[in-house]
């Protein structure tokens, strides 16, 4: 018997979704309950039209607690917000991913509003630091989850040094504000870009507490 709790996940997004697996398949149940959790993340960003949901599972003796993992990568009108966990189950793994991605996009959302308004900090300064010092407990909290090499398991020949990935992207100009947001919505702690105001290639990364950094390519004009 379903609980009325549990008839609440049983919803769709109005956004396509695509749910595959990798080494694993994908059952009706846990299907709905991805597009019931992801009805609500919709909420935070209408304008999303596009979500994709990869379920692997990694047999590893050695990471036995984080053998399943699941990526979800929402597109909306020029722009992707991905988040990614791994976790013990794919039930656990979906809650990490579907957190991650809703604090990068209420943070967006929220550097969105400042940004219209024109104001440099919003007016509830005591509501937004308690937000962020939450959110610095929970980046702690996950601090240890990254330090393992996520490519370890796949490369046959161990050279250190070696090069595992490599990736290509449109360089789109645009502003430090919308590199800073573009990296919140991925995830990452940094955001490679070219600067509209300088027309030079130019990264943005995080720094301790909440302060970030910004680095431009000067070229040797001498």
């Amino acid at each position: 018997m379903t609980s009325p709790a549990e008839n609440t996940d049983i919803l769709s997004p109005e956004a396509q979704v695509t749910i595959t697996g990798r080494n694993v398949e994908v059952p009706e149940h846990f299907a709905e309950r991805v597009n019931g959790k992801l009805a609500k993340i919709e909420r935070l960003d209408p304008t999303l039209t596009f979500f994709h949901v990869e379920l692997q599972h990694e047999p590893n003796p050695r990471r036995e607690s984080e053998s399943d993992r699941i990526q979800i990568t929402a597109t909306g009108k020029g722009h992707i917000a991905r988040a990614e966990a791994k976790e013990d189950s794919f039930y656990a793994a979906l809650e990490t991913a579907l957190a991650r991605m809703e604090r990068s996009l209420r943070k967006v959302k929220a550097r969105r509003s400042i940004s219209r308004s024109g104001h440099r900090a919003p007016q509830s300064a005591g509501v937004v630091a308690a937000e962020l010092a939450a959110e610095a407990e929970k980046v702690r909290a996950d601090q240890g989850k990254y330090d393992v090499d996520p490519y370890a398991d796949s490369v046959e020949d161990v050279v250190p040094g070696q090069v595992v990935r490599s990736k290509e992207h449109t360089a789109i100009p645009m502003s430090v504000d919308d590199a800073l947001s573009e990296m919140e919505l991925v995830g990452h702690d940094f955001y490679l870009f070219i600067n509209e105001e300088t027309q030079r290639p130019s990264v943005v990364y995080r720094r301790h507490a909440f302060d970030y950094g910004l680095i431009s390519l000067v070229g040797d004009e001498a």
